[in-house]
């Protein structure tokens, strides 16, 4: 029989919690590690929505890439859509496994997926894990330099293609020169200067503030913005289908009902 704790076994081998940054929280974060995981699903984040659909799946344990909970909490109330998620998790006996920072940062994690995927080669970590040793794969982001230089307009169609995505916003000129990328899964902009410190030509986030896109474009460094959802959903996609491989007693699937908050408007 294989269990919670085998799981969760697996997933720290993949993605160790020693990747994760300090601030975060990963690992077990609900529920009991002993029982029997026959149902698993994987999701970006442990909405009130995708809750109930595990709950429907009779799911045993949910892999959640942001953690619920994040933050401590004093009170465990139904009176906050946090507290109604969690209430009805345990209530109905589903433990959920976050690995967040761990998993954008392993060495196969989110970020060197979309490096792999965007032909981007010989990557090292944006901010190293180990500062000591600066070409680790093994850290926050990733940078290297394309297979073949390219433009921004190419790194951007790319990037749509890559993620099944109808769209993407830039900072810069179409035609500008791309020979080095960086790449910086969800709230990547923060790492802009990592980017930047590391001579990337463009930088390839989830999402960025207003400013940091100033002082992006005011460097000579041109960003591709996928947005955070888009960013970082299809690796749970693919965490699905590797762990279905990996433990075949199991099912394993991906939210079905999971959805992007944002959605385009057009005239």
């Amino acid at each position: 029989m294989t269990t919670i704790a085998d799981v969760a076994a697996w997933l720290e081998a993949f993605a160790p919690p020693t990747l994760a940054e300090d601030w975060d929280n990963v690992g077990l974060v609900v529920g009991d590690a002993g029982r029997a995981a026959r149902r698993v699903m994987t999701c970006l984040t442990l909405s009130e929505d995708v809750a109930d659909e595990a709950i429907a799946g009779e799911a045993d344990l949910v892999i959640s890439h942001h953690p619920l909970p994040f933050r401590a909490l004093k009170q465990l109330t139904t009176d906050s859509p946090e507290g109604r998620t969690l209430w009805k998790l345990i209530g109905a006996g589903v433990s959920v496994y976050s690995p967040h920072t761990s998993l954008d940062s392993a060495e196969a994690g989110i970020n060197q997926q979309l490096a792999d995927g965007l032909n981007v080669v010989e990557t090292v970590a944006l901010v190293p894990a180990d500062p000591s040793d600066p070409d680790s794969p093994l850290g926050a982001g990733r940078c290297g330099a394309v297979l073949e230089p390219t433009t921004l307009a190419r790194l951007a169609a790319n990037t749509s293609e890559l993620l099944s995505i109808d769209h993407v916003r830039v900072v810069g000129d179409d035609e500008q020169a791309v020979s080095r990328v960086a790449i910086a899964c969800g709230s990547g902009g923060s790492l802009l200067d990592a980017a930047i410190d590391q001579g990337a030509d463009a930088l390839v986030a989830g999402e960025a503030t207003f400013h940091t896109l100033l002082a992006a474009r005011a460097a000579g460094v041109a960003v591709v913005l996928a947005g955070h959802y888009a960013s970082e959903r299809f690796a749970l996609e693919r965490l699905a289908e590797q762990l279905a491989k990996e433990v075949p007693d199991m099912t394993v699937w991906p939210s079905r009902d999971e959805r992007d908050p944002i959605r385009l408007v057009r005239k």
